[in-house]
């Protein structure tokens, strides 16, 4: 994203890459994660600032367990590792690792030796979160130990001359009080960076590339009425002006009113063409008979193509399309480091064969990076705090075969969640609230003096900065009470709610 030199982060398993590379965003300077096979070749045509090897589940010594190239360590760049990162950097070197016995999970007493470069910013005695059993027991050749706990030697270590650090507890997570400030040190002291990936640079540089690979071209731009596709489309017209035209596709599985809501903001909002197109019965008829959800992403995927593909042929010399893709779409579509969790439409959902080229301007900013960069550009609060919709719509919250009667059953009940959900005041506090239809599952239950066989409705709602992780929010049981009561009650077919109580992980935001 970023035109500057990155801070590449090796994704050595677990969550922790991911969480690792948002500290280092959050400290303005721009990161990107890759896979712990890269040669060293491939970083360092990367151009890289500085490497973190991140933590991750396995122990130094499991057979197939992830390990970095040693040339890593002689690319002349600024090297942290964390937990597992610092124990394979202290192998890879000529250190010793052992499985001491002595395993350290949780908060730890952190003694600090020698400030160093890396813990300059830490009182003599802190607090740190541990997670790991095997410990660095001797420090390589060249290396200073910088920490110690009580159970284990080596906490902390670096050899300044060389760039190398490492540290075993996680300075990433918020369970460490000062580890921000470890992290600011390796990125400011250590890689000799400024802070200055600001939304102010994202959207000039941004601006300039895709003046740079448009020219004179006609752009269709993806419009949903979300924050990602309203923010990728102001970036390309401030890029490019009156060549960019908008397109909103109606597929019929947007939630209730959503339609005629995008038309009204986009009239309020933006000065640029809007084309509305109503396929609602082209997208039913694709998704016939068909319950498997990844089938389900790439018909819609494949769809949205081909209108878009008649759209430009309406519009002679459009040749390219914009798309409110982000970092956490191409990460589960297994485009980038991780296999793949779940295809999103608009990345592993595409068809092979595109007359259109794709702009992405997001594609390597998390959801928040997005709401930033489009408070910068001046988009209202309405759209910017607006919570995310999935591009697929309601057909990933259907579980089973889409059809129009099944439609009309998840999206009364999506009402009245985000109706109860505002009349709570709990918008802001939740990441996404909305319902999912077990549509292939009847229940028994008693409606007056009746048996009914009907459909059970699922509630979820989450809390989460990011989507990459996300706890279960904590409604209020009246809140939860009145959903349930008004659903039952209002919404024909559903005679039971349940609420989803899961965190990602183990699952996912949406159930398909």
């Amino acid at each position: 994203m970023a035109d500057a030199r990155p801070v590449l982060v090796v994704d050595l398993g677990a969550q922790y890459a991911q969480l690792i590379a948002r500290r280092i965003r959050e400290a303005h300077v721009y990161s990107e994660i890759v896979r712990h096979d890269l040669p060293p070749a491939d970083l360092a045509a990367r151009r890289p600032a500085g490497i973190v090897l991140s933590g991750g589940p396995a122990s130094v010594y499991e057979p197939g367990a992830p390990g970095v190239d040693p040339g890593l360590f002689e690319l002349g760049v600024p090297v942290l590792g964390i937990c597992y990162g610092h124990q394979l950097m202290a192998q890879a070197l000529g250190g010793e690792v052992a499985a001491t016995g002595e395993r350290e999970y949780g908060a730890t007493r952190l003694e600090v030796l020698d400030p160093g470069v890396l813990l300059a910013d830490l009182p003599a005695s802190d607090t740190v979160w541990m997670s790991h059993g095997d410990a660095v027991t001797r420090a390589p050749s060249g290396f200073r130990v910088t920490a110690r706990t009580d159970r284990i030697p080596i906490a902390a270590m670096e050899d300044p001359e060389r760039g190398l650090y490492g540290v075993q507890f996680h300075p990433e997570v918020s369970h460490t009080p000062r580890g921000q400030a470890v992290m600011k040190r390796f990125l400011y002291e250590a890689c000799g960076l400024l802070p200055d990936w600001t939304p102010t640079n994202i959207i000039e540089a941004s601006v300039e590339r895709i003046r740079a690979r448009v020219g004179n071209a006609e752009v269709l731009c993806a419009l949903s009425g979300g924050v990602d596709s309203s923010v990728a489309a102001l970036l390309v017209h401030r890029a490019v002006g009156d060549q960019l035209t908008c397109v909103f596709v109606d597929h019929g599985l947007n939630r209730e009113g959503e339609p005629d809501q995008v038309e009204e903001t986009f009239a309020r909002h933006f000065r640029v063409p809007l084309v509305h197109v109503k396929a609602a019965d082209r997208f039913l008829a694709a998704l016939a008979g068909v319950r498997d959800p990844e089938r389900k992403r790439r018909i819609i995927g494949e769809e949205f193509i081909r209108v878009f593909e008649e759209v430009a042929r309406d519009h002679g010399s459009a040749r390219f399309l914009v798309q409110g893709t982000l970092y956490p779409d191409v990460i589960e579509s297994g485009s980038h480091t991780a296999a793949t969790i779940k295809s999103h439409h608009n990345v592993g959902g595409l068809p092979e064969r595109m007359d259109l080229e794709l702009i992405e301007p997001l594609r390597d900013l998390f959801k928040d990076e997005v709401r930033w960069i489009g408070a910068e550009l001046g988009l209202p609060e309405e759209i910017v705090g607006r919570q995310p919709f999935p591009g697929p719509g309601l057909a990933v919250r259907i579980v089973g075969e889409v059809t129009a009667e099944r439609l009309a059953i998840v999206r009364a009940a999506d009402r009245i969640v985000r109706d109860e959900i505002r009349r709570a005041g709990l918008e802001q506090e939740t990441w996404q609230a909305f319902c999912v239809l077990l549509a292939d599952v009847h229940t028994v239950g008693v409606m007056g003096d009746g048996r009914t066989y009907e459909h059970p409705v699922i509630v979820r709602a989450v809390t989460s900065q990011d989507a990459m992780t996300a706890d279960w929010a904590r409604l209020p049981a009246d809140v939860l009470d009145r959903i349930a009561s008004r659903i039952v009650r209002e919404v024909p077919g559903v005679n039971r709610v349940a609420y989803d109580v899961t965190s990602k992980p183990p699952g996912t935001i949406e159930w398909e």
